[in-house]
């Protein structure tokens, strides 16, 4: 007798509904799995069955499982899950649905209607440096004295004017990404600044809001684009599955998760 290989519930997100589905992603892997969705009272789990409990973390890989939560989004507001969350059984799945069911339930009340949004703001090359000179004296002063100078013989002097712009450019950071957050706080609920990269980011920004103000953060990204884009670069994104507002990472082995709620 042949032996069939095993087959694993690939999880995407959770959601609210008692109903069934089946949506038009294909799921993970290269078999064109269906995906669609497995219920505990009405709480459901959106899945695919997949020949493999691992993935590699690449871009097709990757697009694929935020395609399928993109496509969920369409119809509900969503618990998202980390890639690579994969049930090591059926039976597994529908026990994890009954032991968290009031655990996602609340926060499934909490992102009711709700969708993440991401801004990053930049300044443009060059831009920055230009305007700490501009805007202090002392600095273009020995920024000037020093030129022609061995770096021998300014070597403390160089290290005080890194010092110098660098203190400048943390203090316009933080001008600069509260006028642009005093922009947007009237059209969300929550906000979560992200690690900053580089010397040219100023911000690094989600944003969870109402799917019903949408509009409105995008008008108010757009007036933002208008008065500051000569100089700053904004980088917008979403809506996006709500990943730095609630984070379920699921552990098989006791039914236990890493949740982060910020």
């Amino acid at each position: 007798m042949k032996n069939e290989s095993p087959e694993y519930p690939y999880l995407y997100c959770f959601v609210r509904g008692s109903e069934p589905q089946t949506f038009t992603s294909k799921g993970m892997g290269d078999r064109g799995d269906a995906v669609t969705s497995i219920h505990y009272k009405d709480l459901g789990a959106v899945i695919s069955t997949s020949p493999v409990r691992e993935y590699d973390s690449n871009r097709r890989n990757m697009m694929t499982h935020t395609r399928v939560q993109e496509e969920v989004m369409e119809r509900y507001s969503i618990l998202p899950v980390r890639f690579n969350t994969v049930a090591p059984d059926a039976d597994k799945m529908h026990r994890l649905l009954k032991d968290r069911y009031d655990e996602f339930q609340s926060l499934l009340d909490h992102m009711a209607g709700k969708v993440e949004m991401g801004l990053k703001a930049l300044w443009y090359e060059g831009i920055i440096f230009d305007e700490i000179l501009a805007e202090n004296p002392d600095i273009l002063r020995l920024r000037d004295a020093l030129q022609g100078r061995s770096e021998e013989k300014s070597y403390y002097d160089r290290i005080r004017l890194g010092e110098l712009v660098e203190n400048a450019v943390r203090q316009k950071r933080r001008d600069e990404e509260w006028a642009i957050l005093k922009a947007l706080r009237p059209y969300v609920c929550e906000e979560q600044a992200n690690k900053i990269i580089g010397d040219r980011m100023i911000l690094n920004g989600a944003f969870l809001v109402e799917r019903e103000r949408g509009a409105e953060l995008d008008a108010a990204v757009q007036a933002l684009d208008v008065k500051m884009g000569h100089r700053i670069l904004f980088r917008y994104v979403g809506p996006i599955g709500p990943y730095n507002f609630v984070n379920v990472v699921i552990t098989w082995d006791k039914y236990a998760d890493a949740l982060q709620q910020r």
